[in-house]
């Protein structure tokens, strides 16, 4: 395919950017990649794994010549990076860039950029900012475990708002789109509230279970004799704690709006059992299964 990007900067070269970096690579999309973070380890590694062509530990300066920049970083380091990009942009001729992220809250991400890309006619503005979200991921963090299949056939939310500049907007999806994925767009508080029913609570309650458990006395025997349910429901609580407290605080009311109607209806199971309601267990175990089958086949 022809190049779409010249230059391409991924900040944060983990899972979700390297894969990101790796999907484009393998489409030759863009002609140069820049790595950038925190860490220059972890910089090093993504470059000697081929997933970015080179790094820059000063964030302002790896932006500079970037015609695409892509944010993947815990959300509670997104108010600092936003200010980098900034900076950076300010010095960088081309006031064209388009600025995308991959965070799992939108209306906070949304808010950071609207406040700190603030309207400058003379520089680049949060017209040029796409805040985006990729639906995919494993519990597994690092640039060893980003692999170039990630995204193929998942599914990426876009939330721009109407300041959103159009041609910014088909940019970024023209990209997810050759990573695979399938590219969506939805207002971001509608996003935030389905996000926390489908990954945001399963994942609360995957920490919240393997927590309860850890301190059985039986405990060893509890993990030594798991079979493939347990394995299942509690896979997630080997994700990244870092990033997942973040997206707790940062879409900390839907996520208690979801967490209220689950413990209502954990509730109402317990009142049924304690009961010995048979009824009502057979009851619920069948809507829940219609309704899984229904949504899932």
């Amino acid at each position: 395919m022809a190049t779409l990007i010249n230059n391409l900067c991924v900040i944060g070269t983990g899972l979700i950017g390297g894969s990101f970096c790796l999907a484009l690579k393998e489409a030759g999309a863009c002609k140069k990649i820049v790595g950038a973070g925190r860490s220059e380890a972890t910089l090093k590694k993504a470059q000697q794994l081929n997933i970015i062509d080179s790094y820059e530990t000063e964030i302002t300066n790896a932006v500079k010549d970037a015609d695409l920049i892509f944010v993947s970083v815990p959300l509670g380091a997104m108010e600092s990076v936003f200010e980098k990009i900034s900076a950076g942009l300010k010095l960088a001729a081309n006031k064209k860039a388009v600025v995308t992220d991959a965070g799992s809250s939108k209306q906070r991400v949304q808010q950071l950029a609207e406040q700190i890309f603030a309207d400058d006619a003379t520089g680049f503005n949060s017209s040029r900012f796409v805040a985006g979200h990729p639906i995919a991921g494993t519990e597994n963090s690092g640039p060893d475990a980003a692999f170039a299949e990630l995204y193929k056939d998942r599914r990426v939310i876009l939330t721009p708002t109407a300041k959103t500049d159009h041609a910014a907007i088909k940019l970024v999806k023209e990209i997810w789109q050759i990573t695979g994925a399938t590219v969506e767009t939805m207002d971001a508080a509608h996003h935030d509230i389905v996000l926390a029913a489908t990954s945001h609570l399963p994942h609360v309650l995957a920490f919240g279970l393997v927590h309860c458990l850890e301190n059985m006395e039986d405990i060893e025997d509890v993990f030594r004799f798991a079979a493939g349910g347990f394995r299942d429901v509690t896979r997630i609580a080997s994700s990244d704690p870092v990033m997942w407290r973040d997206i707790c605080l940062n879409n900390r009311q839907p996520i208690l709006d979801m967490m209220r109607r689950y413990k209502d209806e954990l509730d109402m199971l317990y009142n049924a059992l304690e009961a010995s309601d048979g009824e009502k267990l057979i009851e619920v175990f069948q809507h829940a299964k219609q309704t899984r089958d229904k949504f899932t086949h």
